[in-house]
């Protein structure tokens, strides 16, 4: 099982809650809603929320670049929430942590993209 769930809690501020493993077979769906949310909003700020996720393979760190990439370009950015268990660990592992924080709630993520 696999989904998506985008919410707009804050003007601006779009947090993709995902759920379910995100690999090579369900990366392309996030791709398309990262392209959609950074095509629709003047200046993108992102929370992708991983608490949902239980595993992350090469392919899905990819498109969570991807995403910080087309963000960036329309002077946005995004930010990760709750990853626990392997999922942060992969993250520390490819220090993919130092240069995308991971903050323990989404409302601190929030936080950090209105800085």
């Amino acid at each position: 099982m696999f989904d998506l769930v985008a919410t707009e809690p804050i003007e601006g501020v779009v947090v993709i809650a995902i759920i379910g493993d995100l690999d090579i077979s369900t990366a392309p769906r996030l791709r398309e809603e990262l392209i959609r949310v950074t095509a629709e909003l003047k200046t993108p700020k992102i929370v992708l929320d991983l608490a949902g996720v239980d595993l992350l393979d090469p392919t899905g760190l990819g498109v969570i670049f991807e995403g910080i990439k087309r963000a960036r370009l329309r002077q946005g950015d995004l930010a990760l929430a709750r990853a626990e268990g392997q999922v942060l660990r992969d993250l520390e592992i490819t220090r993919v942590i130092e240069i995308l924080p991971n903050f323990p709630a989404v409302d601190q993520a929030i936080a950090s993209l209105q800085r």
